[in-house]
């Protein structure tokens, strides 16, 4: 079938990132797979992970250009530790797209899905081609195009899914940092819809501004003086007791976790040493902050902070993931739209400028690679 261009990320023993376009053999599909022309890839932080991992992008260097275009970059000593399991491991990059089928195999679910354009999640998607099986894939709604379903699995479930956290856990409102992030404005949507009581934290007033203009009742501003009055406030007046942390270094974890703990005693009738007997918990799903996250200890001792990632999740609530999915596919271009800043080629993923700029990780500011844009 040819051959199709696919991004690879290398680690190498001598203490370097490399990225590169390797042409590889575009796949045959097997009986019950498909395989699809990838026309639209975001870069969420989870991809950069492992795109650029510990690398120093600042001192990047760039030899060759379009299809033969080679980024190098060092990654300083102390990180090479954790990077051992990847070495000299040339490795394809992208956690999701979308795209059309172009192949099929003889199954009568795969032959259905020719033509079609469908998303996809499992990796390998920054390449122009990418296999799947047909079970796997979502079929994207008529008139719905790539860049359209390119995000629908990581933000959309992740946000669905911690409404669902929410209500299995026992916790009746929730908080979540970064709140202006494309993932951010869903969950808006679906508490609104759900009627859910959401506090959002935010970096800014322009931050702010975006949430409200869309419904958001409750936000707050983690630069403003009066940050921790406005979210106990805030806490007190939704009961929320869960929180979900995009932001994973320095003190917002712990804040928020006095503030739930504030919020709790102003309700008590009795004092203990011990602190409020209410159940406090903070799920780090992201780290915009690199720095250790801090914990300042005055928030009882009924509490808890935890990593969260979306796939165990999924995985845990077994056959009640496709409920989350169903309804991605019916909302897909209302509460699960996604807006992007820039849609570029591979070879444009490779040019340091851009580098810098998908790698800022800004709220508001999402990237997506079209492998097939200018072929």
């Amino acid at each position: 079938m040819g051959t199709s261009l696919q991004l690879r990320s290398l680690v190498k023993a001598s203490g370097e990132l490399e990225l590169s376009l390797v042409s590889v053999p575009i796949p045959v599909p097997a009986a019950d797979e498909v395989v699809v022309r990838i026309e639209g890839a975001p870069i969420n932080p989870s991809d950069l992970g492992l795109l650029l991992g510990p690398a120093d992008i600042a001192n990047a260097k760039v030899t060759g250009s379009g299809a033969d275009t080679v980024v190098t970059a060092p990654i300083p000593p102390h990180f090479m530790r954790a990077m051992a399991a990847r070495v000299d491991d040339s490795m394809p990059v992208g956690n999701e797209g979308a795209g059309v089928v172009i192949a099929a195999g003889a199954s009568p679910e795969a032959q259905a899905l020719m033509g079609k354009t469908v998303a996809i999640l499992g990796g390998a998607t920054y390449a122009q081609h990418r296999s799947a099986k047909a079970a796997d894939v979502l079929l994207l709604p008529e008139g719905a195009t790539a860049a359209d379903g390119a995000s629908c699995f990581v933000n959309p479930l992740t946000a669905l899914s911690m409404v669902e956290v929410m209500r299995r856990e026992g916790h009746t409102a929730l908080i979540h940092t970064a709140a202006a992030s494309n993932l951010g404005q869903m969950l808006n949507k679906i508490c609104l819809a759900d009627g859910v009581a959401l506090v959002n934290i935010v970096r800014n007033q322009e931050q702010a501004d975006l949430l409200r203009g869309i419904g958001a009742k409750y936000v707050v501003d983690s630069t403003a003086p009066d940050f921790i009055e406005a979210l106990t406030n805030a806490i007190d007046e939704t009961g929320a007791t869960l929180a979900f942390d995009a932001i994973g270094g320095g003190k917002l974890a712990s804040q928020i976790l006095s503030a739930m703990e504030v919020a709790a005693n102003r309700k008590a009738t009795v004092y203990s040493r011990y602190g409020s007997s209410t159940y406090k918990q903070v799920y780090i799903y992201g780290g915009l902050d690199t720095r250790p996250t801090e914990l300042a200890r005055n928030f009882g001792l009924s509490w808890g902070v935890n990593g969260w990632l979306l796939t165990p999740f999924l995985v845990k609530i077994g056959a009640d993931a496709a409920k989350l999915r169903a309804r991605v596919a019916a909302e897909l271009k209302t509460t699960f739209a996604s807006h992007y800043t820039a849609e570029i080629s591979l070879a444009e993923a490779l040019q340091p400028d851009v580098i810098a700029a998908y790698n800022k990780r800004a709220t508001g500011e999402k990237y997506l690679i079209n492998p097939n844009k200018g072929v």
